[in-house]
């Protein structure tokens, strides 16, 4: 009798991988619920990991501590709802020929967005005046965001969109300001204001910024 070689069995890695981004969003789950309900310093990652099914040991090797919760669950409200993230989109709307209609996409995407990642960013403000070692992720996460206006006016500056006497920086800082999660809070969160209502803010603000199209001087 022919002696028969055991073939290998190939290792599938696909469950295995779902299960752990099953208990990734699990814990980042659980961290946005709880940090949202008992706030920054009162929720523990013991907390975060009973809550989510999971060990300690499971979310220490996978974010770290609870600022790295923070950041994991930013990186996450980044991405917007759909499959395409707002960063990618709003990067597209600079194919748009009118500066009117992509200053309007970008206030629809702040709807998006916004209502993801002001809370968090509110927490971790809030958490920094008692906690000053989180003041750096606050400052980092900011800056980010202001990098983001930068690239958005650097864009509106280069085509000829802005307005005589208004500089890229400038404008950078009024669409950081308009866009910024105390302007949320403000609006959104304490005066009640519709998502719908937020967007026109943000719309009106920015497009005060633009040449009118008579104004508007061509690019060469």
């Amino acid at each position: 009798m022919p002696h028969q070689v055991k073939r290998r069995r190939t290792y599938d890695a696909t469950k295995r991988r779902a299960d752990a981004l099953a208990r990734r969003a699990a814990v980042l789950a659980a961290a946005r619920e709880l940090f949202l309900l008992d706030g920054f310093a009162a929720t523990t990652v013991t907390a975060v990991a009973e809550r989510a099914g999971v060990s300690q040991e499971t979310v220490y090797k996978n974010f770290g501590n609870k600022p790295g919760l923070v950041r994991a669950l930013h990186e996450d409200a980044m991405r917007g709802e759909g499959p395409v993230p707002p960063y990618r989109r709003s990067e597209d709307l600079r194919g748009h020929s009118d500066p009117y209609e992509i200053v309007r996409g970008w206030s629809l995407l702040s709807t998006e967005v916004a209502p993801r990642v002001s809370p968090l960013l509110l927490l971790l403000r809030d958490a920094a005046v008692l906690q000053p070692d989180l003041r750096g992720l606050l400052v980092e996460l900011d800056d980010a965001r202001h990098w983001r206006m930068s690239e958005n006016a650097q864009f509106l500056q280069e085509g000829g969109f802005l307005r005589e006497g208004v500089s890229a920086r400038s404008a950078a800082d009024l669409m950081w300001s308009a866009t910024s999660p105390e302007m949320y809070e403000l609006l959104v969160l304490r005066r009640a204001w519709s998502l719908d209502q937020y967007a026109d803010h943000i719309f009106h603000s920015v497009s005060s910024l633009l040449a009118t199209p008579d104004t508007r001087r061509l690019t060469v």
